[in-house]
């Protein structure tokens, strides 16, 4: 994962959770729901981005074996 994408993120989940804490503080539902939504998509890139890099792992110690 790029530094810009964990960078990104971070923002997005700081983000949620600075509208969740605000949608609650005030009294608006939509408003938190909207910040937790924010942070669970966040978590959601992270989890896809940390799989690519798995895969991305995986491929090049299969491509090492085979050169070797």
């Amino acid at each position: 994962m790029s530094l810009s994408d964990k960078i990104g993120n971070k923002a997005e989940d700081l983000g949620g959770k600075a509208k969740e804490t605000a949608g609650e503080a005030v009294g608006d539902e939509q408003l938190a729901d909207s910040g937790r939504a924010d942070q669970a998509k966040a978590a959601l890139k992270d989890g896809v981005e940390k799989v690519k890099d798995a895969v991305g792992g995986l491929v090049d110690d299969v491509a090492k074996k085979f050169k070797n």
